[in-house]
């Protein structure tokens, strides 16, 4: 007869593992033994492998031609030695300062021509500013309650009553709004370069991140008002094209893509080069550059840059990339050759490891 104890102690339950391999840590398992023979190879293969591709990377990054204007303190058109950037910080006007930049391109651009605004100091990474958005809003689902996210970009007050805002939050509301445009200086006369105002977004944001309400652009966003610091409502900001107008505006949906670091550039306009005298690029030769100057940078200490480029098979100019597989390489090599002549020099021959015994001495 079982006795209670007996009971109880056949009740505990095992903490032994269950009996299977895996549990048990009885799997096969391989295990690299770092040997001169297994080790030197490797180095010299990064080596001779890294090299070559940073050289090409390099080779490929310094095709791309660029020429880079600062216009942060440019002259103000209709002024002497006043600047844009302190006419705006003083006046506050709603309308623009037109200054104009003479540059010089001594080399022809040739194949295709891009247009770049670049800003320093501005930071889009962070945290508050990144998230400061309403992603359901700019795919057309048009709500009187914006999301919590915008605060305090989600009300502003218009015709003495307050509105949401479309598009709302922080990075909406700051949009780059400098218009810049290119001017070649032919013989008496100036001639404007054509450019593209589309094309300029990635087209999975374009397809997939932005979508505009349903009918017409007006009658949607009748029941909401615009950023506070913008000068025209979301559907008038392409006048000129309607498929490019509303949430699908390029020029906005670049802004939307926040940079990772605080100097940064963005894609502002493509050069047309199915216009006469644009075929094959920009030729060499003196140009003028206008700017309808809006976007203040100054209070930051930031600073704002135009740039002209063009590209290669592998994108825009970058030497870091080339740079590093260089450097990783020639680190490889040399760790190699270091390796490689320790080993020679201080490496025991076979018969020497096969025959240790307790009296072989330690050097």
């Amino acid at each position: 007869m079982a006795t209670s104890s007996d009971t109880s102690d056949q009740n505990v339950k095992s903490r032994r593992p269950a009996e299977s391999a895996f549990k048990q840590q009885r799997l096969p398992a391989w295990q690299p033994i770092l040997t001169a023979g297994t080790v030197l190879p490797t180095f010299f293969v990064i080596g001779i492998a890294f090299i070559p591709v940073g050289i090409g990377l390099l080779y490929f990054s310094d095709e791309v031609k660029e020429h880079v204007i600062d216009y942060t303190y440019c002259m103000k058109e209709d002024a002497v030695n006043e600047t844009c950037a302190k006419f705006i910080k003083d006046t506050k006007m709603m309308e623009p300062c037109v200054c104009q930049i003479n540059f010089n391109l001594t080399e022809d651009f040739k194949g295709d021509v891009y247009f770049y605004y670049g800003l320093s100091n501005y930071y889009q990474n962070h945290r508050r500013y990144v998230k400061s958005r309403d992603d359901s809003q700019l795919l057309g689902h048009l709500a009187l309650t914006p999301s919590s996210d915008c605060d305090p970009f989600s009300y502003a007050e218009e015709e003495g009553k307050m509105k949401p805002i479309a598009p709302c939050g922080a990075i909406a509301n700051s949009l780059f709004n400098d218009s810049l445009r290119v001017y070649s200086q032919e013989i008496n006369k100036m001639v404007e370069v054509p450019v593209l105002n589309t094309g300029i977004a990635w087209t999975s944001d374009k397809d997939i991140k932005f979508r505009n309400p349903a009918g017409d652009l007006k009658t949607a966003f009748a029941n909401f008002t615009k950023p506070v610091n913008w000068r025209k409502p979301v559907w008038m900001l392409d006048p000129n094209n309607t498929d490019n107008n509303g949430f699908q505006n390029e020029d906005l949906i670049v802004w939307m893509r926040t940079a990772a670091l605080p100097t940064f550039r963005k894609l502002y306009r493509r050069v047309d080069h199915t216009r006469a005298g644009f075929i094959i690029g920009l030729a060499k030769g003196p140009y003028t550059l206008q700017v309808d100057y809006n976007y203040p940078v100054t209070d930051f200490d930031g600073t704002k840059t135009f740039i002209i480029s063009t590209t290669s098979l592998l994108g825009g100019k970058n030497p870091f990339l080339g740079v590093a597989y260089v450097v990783v390489g020639s680190l490889c090599l040399l760790l190699g050759i270091v390796l490689l002549v320790i080993h020679v020099r201080c490496s025991k021959s076979t018969t020497e490891m096969i025959n240790v015994n307790p009296r072989t001495p330690y050097s």
